[in-house]
């Protein structure tokens, strides 16, 4: 291809990704995208979805030549580019010893500057002139298309939506503008703003998962009902995964607000007992207040009693700094330490996950429409018992060794009983709700006939 710089400028947007401004500038010169990016040499194959397609989010890395072929493409400055594309920069040591040829490197945007998301298209035709696609490098507090009234979605996900219509929800985009009073309280307390919104993001994702069982729960669902056109019930699964973000955010907004308010740390001191050591309550003044600030007087509770998840552990982390008992710094007296396990699942994971589970015959049944209510208490009821069980063997590690030995493995043994019967338990639902006995022996990792025998075994004995 014969260029002449300049002859059609293509301006690059602002956090765009380098591959989404290719894409845009093959459509100014009417070709397809895969031909323009036929002037470079690749090292490597453009990363897809496990079903065939290249990744929305899809990177590249280029070198000195590539930037400058580039550049010229577009009739763009380096510097204007550089300052644009968070990638300009990125080029990676095999790339810096490429000399001559334009070369490009594949990567995924998350792997090299951040969540990437959707552009707005009206945003796009209003700079550009052409509502095209772009993909940009957007933080998740920033999702909010203000002036059209849109969420806009993650890129990394193989799914078609690019946004999410909020016009009926303005208190989403009220959240948008007042997280940046919270960011800059975050960062008056020496806290990194993302730290605070993945902490809150966290437990909101978490009681986004509980909330099934909520009946007093109503701000939710009508949010959902709405971002998916008036109504989720037809494919509910994937909604509640698609607008999840957009449906929370701005409970994620207010939770982070709290969790920066030193009155609110201090509902917290006091509900452990100060200076006089006690468990903390389930009408705990904190989690009462917390429940009043998101509109729920009645979560208060339901918050206090979620054991082993991230809202509890910020609490232990408060009340270990006050007590000047967290030792040198470090995870556990970090307040806005959050352990993998407590991060908010993304949108692309949990779809990989519904998909997967889709192909098993009986395992697109909802779980609450597969397994009744009883049962559903009792496996819930189960875990949480062994859960206490556990944390309470965290304080016996003191004392002649017999004693803490005989303490530690009697209630081990307690513990690995109750998580035995939750997950003979769950099996036992799994396969009442359709799930193939062979699926299900695989993800307990046992023989089919030994976990048929088992489960047979406890069904005769309930009904003794």
């Amino acid at each position: 291809m014969t260029h002449h710089p300049g002859l059609l400028r293509t301006a690059p947007l602002q956090g765009e990704t380098t591959s989404s401004l290719i894409c845009r500038i093959a459509g100014r010169y009417g070709m397809e995208a895969k031909v323009l990016r036929a002037c470079w040499k690749w090292r490597n194959y453009p990363p897809g979805h496990e079903g065939g397609g290249m990744r929305a989010d899809a990177e590249v890395l280029l070198n000195t030549a590539g930037r400058r072929l580039l550049a010229g493409m577009c009739g763009v400055e380096e510097d204007v580019l550089a300052r644009a594309l968070p990638s300009w920069g990125e080029a990676e040591a095999k790339l810096r010893a490429e000399a001559g040829d334009p070369v490009g490197l594949w990567r995924t945007g998350g792997a090299v500057a951040g969540p990437v998301a959707f552009g707005c298209r009206l945003c796009t035709a209003r700079r550009t002139g052409a509502a095209v696609r772009v993909v940009r490098y957007t933080p998740r507090w920033e999702r909010v298309c203000v002036r059209h009234g849109r969420w806009l979605l993650d890129a990394d996900a193989n799914q078609q939506l690019e946004h999410l219509d909020l016009r009926g929800l303005p208190e989403v985009v009220a959240a948008q503008r007042r997280w940046a009073s919270v960011s800059r309280r975050a960062l008056r307390a020496g806290t990194e703003p993302e730290r605070v919104f993945a902490l809150a993001q966290s437990v909101v994702a978490r009681w986004w998962e509980q909330a099934y069982g909520w009946e007093r729960e109503t701000i939710w669902p009508r949010r959902l009902h709405q971002v998916a056109g008036g109504d989720a019930g037809g494919d509910l699964e994937r909604w509640r995964i698609v607008g999840r973000d957009a449906v929370v955010f701005p409970e994620v907004v207010a939770v982070a607000e709290a969790l920066l308010d030193p009155a609110m740390a201090q509902l917290v001191w006091v509900d452990s007992g100060a200076g006089r050591p006690r468990a903390l309550p389930a009408d705990g003044m904190f989690c009462r207040r917390l429940g009043e600030r998101l509109g729920r007087e009645w979560l208060g509770p339901l918050a206090a009693t979620d054991h082993g998840g991230p809202l509890i552990a910020w609490m232990g982390s408060v009340i270990r700094l006050r007590r000047g008992a967290g030792g040198p710094p470090g995870y556990d007296n970090d307040p806005w330490w959050l352990r993998q396990e407590h991060r908010a699942a993304t949108m692309a994971g949990q779809l990989r996950v519904l998909g997967k589970e889709k192909k098993v015959p009986g395992s697109g049944t909802m779980w609450r429409a597969a397994v009744p209510a009883e049962q559903r208490r009792l496996i819930t009821s189960t875990i949480d018992s062994a859960e206490e069980q556990l944390l309470q063997l965290r304080g016996v590690q003191t004392g002649p060794t017999a004693e803490v030995a005989q303490r530690l493995l009697r209630g081990l043994g307690h513990s690995a009983g109750l998580i035995e019967n939750a997950w003979k338990r769950t099996a036992v639902a799994a396969v009442n709700g359709g799930v193939p006995l062979e699926e299900v022996a695989r993800w307990v990792d046992l023989p089919v006939e030994v976990l048929r025998r088992m489960l047979t075994a406890d069904r005769q004995e309930d009904d003794r």
